[in-house]
């Protein structure tokens, strides 16, 4: 049994730094492991914890049990605070009271030498900041991680590398009876078991000498394995890929289309994790993959299986070199018009094609087809623009992505879900002072064909 309350100087200390901590503490996976293994956290108040949607809630909700925890709490927070590597507020806590009593303020992060002092090389802390109720505020989010601040070889390969929150884990929500009998009859079909197949393709590690210029991209496992686990809660038989060349991709990708069990599914997902330039993805040999061959393997001619089935896809690469260092709000409403991009549409119908089918259809005419339709793809960023990964933690994109998905698919359509990615991933800003990442933006996008509603029904089966 816990002693009941935690010491008055200690809980005094917590109140003083409350505001700073609300703002800058980051509440991750590792941090709530540390308190529970003190015991000090249950197991359901760390699942609570870690069920917020924002990192202020997930701090505040952490901030308000900590003082009826018992007297070893305050110290158990402190050495959870070193292991997270946040010693900028467990400085803070160990401060004495200022004299007028106002809470203490922390001052911006700044870079740290790197140890050797090579001239013209740093380690920056890399943090990330949202701007949740804090819009003024200049104050960083403190998880650091170290990592050389150097420039690419090549812009348009590079994915760059900032800090950010932890991958959400909370359960799928499930959806609910009545909410798919009120639905079910205006949206596409979404009750087979499982609800499809789900591909994910991450190429992490590049070979050094096919292609020199492609560095590893670290975090990317954390993004397949999180979109694995998403995907199966969500009912998907999920196969995962890792590091394969341009030819390997498309072959796994041809394989996948031609896979007799598409004919009693309901949908399949794609997902694609590599460097990237506009229009393509890298393989781990350097080679170019095209998405629009990607797109056109899966259309209504080739891929007729899935014909009048939702086909999802999620690419998570850099569409070009710019980084988009954002701009000033002016006063005044928050304006919600962003730059759109959509994917050019190689999926065309030539018109002799289409006279010849004509001519030799001597019966009854079909329904026709467009050659492209029923799908949706989420870009990571907007055309021309990097993407931003976390070498520890995963890119924005798919955490915001499984976030959502997570959350959100039990009453909401797919679309509707990529436009709250798209709000969510507009507030996210990068912090790296000193660097040209400093207070990067990035915008994500997704491009539609889909003719109903897509839910995607979590864990609900029909009875028959």
């Amino acid at each position: 049994m816990l002693e009941c309350g935690m010491v008055k100087r200690d809980k005094q200390a917590l109140r003083r730094c409350s505001a700073v901590l609300c703002k800058e503490l980051v509440v991750d996976e590792l941090l709530i492991q540390s308190l529970q293994a003190d015991d000090i956290l249950t197991e359901a108040m760390a699942e609570g914890i870690l069920a917020e949607q924002t990192s202020q809630k997930r701090s505040w909700r952490l901030l308000l049990l900590l003082p009826k925890r018992g007297p070893r709490a305050f110290s158990s927070f402190c050495s959870a605070l070193r292991e997270t590597e946040q010693q900028h507020l467990l400085d803070l806590l160990s401060q004495s009271p200022p004299k007028d009593g106002r809470e203490t303020h922390a001052d911006s992060i700044q870079p740290e030498e790197e140890p050797g002092g090579k001239a013209g090389r740093r380690v920056m802390e890399r943090t990330e900041r949202k701007r949740e109720g804090f819009a003024d505020s200049s104050l960083p989010f403190s998880t650091q991680e170290g990592v050389a601040a150097k420039r690419p070889k090549t812009h348009e390969s590079m994915e760059f590398s900032l800090d950010a929150d932890s991958p959400i884990n909370t359960p799928v929500l499930p959806c609910t009876p009545d909410f798919y009998l009120s639905h079910c009859q205006q949206s596409y079909r979404m009750n087979s078991t499982p609800r499809g197949f789900a591909l994910v393709i991450s190429n992490v590690t590049f070979d050094p000498c096919a292609a020199p210029d492609l560095d590893p991209r670290k975090g990317g496992e954390v993004d397949d394995e999180v979109l694995r686990k998403v995907f199966t809660e969500l009912d998907y038989l999920v196969s995962v890929h890792r590091d394969l060349t341009a030819q390997g991709m498309k072959t796994c990708i041809e394989n996948f289309c031609r896979r007799p069990e598409h004919r009693t599914v309901d949908s399949c997902v794609v997902c694609l994790l590599s460097h990237g330039v506009e229009g393509a993805i890298y393989g781990t040999d350097g080679q170019l993959l095209q998405l629009d061959w990607v797109f056109e393997a899966f259309d209504n001619a080739h891929c007729p299986l899935l014909q009048n089935k939702p086909k999802m896809f999620f690419i998570q690469a850099c569409r070009g070199d710019e980084m988009d260092c954002g701009v000033e709000q002016i006063d005044g409403p928050v304006r919600t018009c962003s730059p759109s991009c959509e994917q050019r549409d190689a999926g065309r119908e030539g018109q002799g094609d289409a006279d010849s089918r004509q001519r030799g259809d001597l019966g009854r005419p079909r329904i026709k087809l467009p050659q492209r339709s029923d799908m949706i793809c989420g870009f990571a960023s907007l055309k021309g623009t990097a993407a931003m990964r976390n070498t520890k933690r995963g890119s924005w994109f798919i955490q915001e992505l499984n976030t959502a998905l997570r959350h959100r698919s039990r009453d909401t359509h797919l679309a509707d879900i990529m436009v709250q990615v798209n709000g969510r991933i507009k507030e996210r800003e990068g912090y790296a002072p000193g660097t040209a990442h400093h207070r990067c933006k990035e915008m994500s996008e997704f491009t539609s064909s889909l003719c109903k509603d897509l839910y995607l029904f979590p864990k609900y089966q029909p009875q028959y």
